[in-house]
């Protein structure tokens, strides 16, 4: 990277600094989701993953206050290289420390970062035959090593076989996890964190239940009791700021509409799961929480939606376009023109200013409450000086920078 490009790159990354705010003041503070693209325990108990470093980098140029990170292994016991006696739950800690607390490239500086980490679907056996191929499978085969460049070993066919039956597709118990970062000096009010990863697909009023060609229910009576409608999770963690106003950081990551049978049951979920959000936001009384707690979104909360949604607002899905007509036509949403590549690289790529992933879709999204403001917003596809690899996943991260209205 020559000299005049690392200025501009650390003029943008030095564009806002958090600094203590009035009360009386607006916030301002930048905010970013990423998929990582299947980053595993044993890439986090290392610190010199090469790709993970890669993504550390990036991570350390666009330097935002709140990231959400996508496909990060939620380590649990009997999961691929979590030792006896390790608490789970401890792989975004492990990146912030061994990764983003390390300068990762010339004239970079470290991140402290708070993290949030939760159990996820994905990877866990069901104990039911989801994909009505005749035959449970509760047992997953040893994953493929990470490859000596640092991306993802191939998926075997056994593998799948197990992630067809889990609660979300996983080749092992919580592959493809999630992990909110949080800047030190802000808060997440603990307390007041709601999950929703086992909320019952049926309990959705009008859910999009897949059905066979017969139009006979896919899932059996037993089946449907336990389906979950998060293919990861779903959550609200609250942020408080300086300036006392409380931001809910909603992430999710909805399966791919795709890989399926005539049933659609993959792009089904997909649309209600990015429904879900629409749901929340307008309060509704249908939705309960992992702990009971009934009820969406008090009115008059800000908001941001975070996430890999799987889903092209402009292409839509196949079931429908449930980003643009379900959360972008919401009144509570702000409306924004969509984020763009910005400042182009200087090699350019052959793909639509928009596009968030490397295969040409725009899938990852900063989605704002109509009462925060929208400073700017982007796409980042710099690549990475300390990996040879050119981009370190197959998604950019997209990021925003808003202004929040104090507490009044």
């Amino acid at each position: 990277m020559d000299r005049s490009l690392t200025r501009i790159l650390t003029a943008f990354a030095a564009w806002f600094v958090l600094t203590p705010q009035a009360v009386s003041q607006e916030a301002s503070l930048r905010v970013a989701t990423f998929n990582v693209w299947d980053v595993r325990t044993s890439d986090l108990k290392r610190s010199d993953q090469p790709r993970v470093r890669a993504l550390a980098e990036t991570i350390q140029r666009l330097r935002p206050n709140i990231i959400l990170l996508n496909e990060i292994a939620y380590d649990q016991p009997g999961a691929p290289g979590v030792a006896e006696g390790d608490a789970p739950g401890q792989n975004a800690r492990r990146f912030v420390e061994n990764y983003l607390a390390k300068p990762q490239g010339e004239g970079l500086e470290p991140i402290e970062y708070q993290v949030f980490m939760a159990p996820v679907n994905t990877g866990m056996p069901s104990g039911f035959d989801l994909d009505n191929d005749g035959e449970i499978v509760t047992s997953f085969p040893l994953p493929a090593p990470t490859k000596p460049d640092g991306t993802p070993g191939e998926q075997s066919e056994r593998g799948r076989a197990y992630a067809n039956d889990c609660w979300g597709f996983g080749t092992f118990p919580g592959q493809y996890g999630m992990a909110l970062l949080v800047d030190k000096r802000l808060t997440i009010v603990e307390k007041d964190i709601r999950t929703f990863r086992l909320f019952p697909w049926e309990y959705m009023p009008g859910a999009m239940l897949p059905t066979t060609t017969d139009g006979e229910p896919w899932f059996d009576s037993e089946e449907l009791r336990f389906a979950r409608l998060s293919s990861k999770s779903h959550w609200d963690v609250s942020v408080k700021l300086p300036n006392g106003s409380v931001v809910h950081v909603l992430c999710s990551h909805p399966t791919p509409p795709a890989f399926d049978g005539p049933e659609k049951r993959n792009h089904k979920r997909n649309h209600d799961e990015i429904r879900f959000w629409r749901d929340y936001i307008s309060g509704a009384s249908a939705i309960v929480d992992d702990l009971g707690k009934p009820a969406g979104l008090r009115d008059g909360s800000h908001f941001v939606i975070l996430g890999d949604l799987n889903a092209d607002a402009k292409e839509g899905t196949g079931v429908g376009n449930p980003v643009t007509d379900l959360l972008f036509a919401n009144r509570r949403v702000r409306q924004t023109p969509p984020p763009v590549l910005d400042p182009k690289p200087a090699d350019g790529e052959d793909l639509d200013p928009t596009d968030t992933a490397a295969f040409g879709k725009r899938l990852d999204y900063v989605i704002i409450s109509a009462d925060i403001e929208v400073a700017r917003a982007g796409v980042w596809r710099h690549r990475p000086t300390s990996w040879d690899g050119g981009f370190p996943s197959d998604h950019f991260p997209v990021w925003a920078e808003i202004k929040v209205p104090a507490k009044q």
